[in-house]
């Protein structure tokens, strides 16, 4: 099982359409799984259709996750952006920055993270550097 972060907290995963890997991905394609060494570019013109990607985080260290989501919002995808895998509370408030919605975290995880330490990082629009900085 999976538990899914966003600035509320640990809340349901409400979403249902099944994940297509890239490699099987047609024009109906809804739902995108992504792995860590996606080149964004290859998604160039079929971003317009798909209304959620998840992009995997093999290890809380491997950051190309973070560069993968500000590519695409800079591309100009609107849709709902997922961080799945080893993404620790610590790093939430940099996935928001780079443009997921959410994050996917195993039971794991979010048993040895709970959701009070995931709210800490929520105000992540309020204490990003640049805040300090003017503050």
């Amino acid at each position: 099982m999976t538990v899914i972060v966003t600035d509320r907290g640990f809340v349901p995963d409400d979403w249902t359409t099944p994940f297509t890997s890239l490699a099987e991905a047609r024009a109906d394609t809804a739902a995108l799984d992504l792995p860590s060494d996606t080149d964004p570019a290859s998604l160039g013109g079929r971003l317009d259709d798909v209304a959620m990607i998840r992009v995997a985080f093999p290890s809380f260290a491997d950051g190309r996750g973070f560069t993968i989501a500000r590519q695409l919002r800079l591309m100009g995808y609107r849709g709902r952006l997922r961080a799945a895998g080893h993404v620790i509370a610590d790093q939430y408030a940099m996935a928001r920055r780079a443009g997921f919605d959410e994050v996917e975290i195993s039971d794991d995880l979010a048993a040895r993270q709970p959701e009070d330490q995931w709210r800490f990082r929520a105000d992540w629009q309020d204490h990003d550097y640049q805040a300090r900085l003017r503050g």
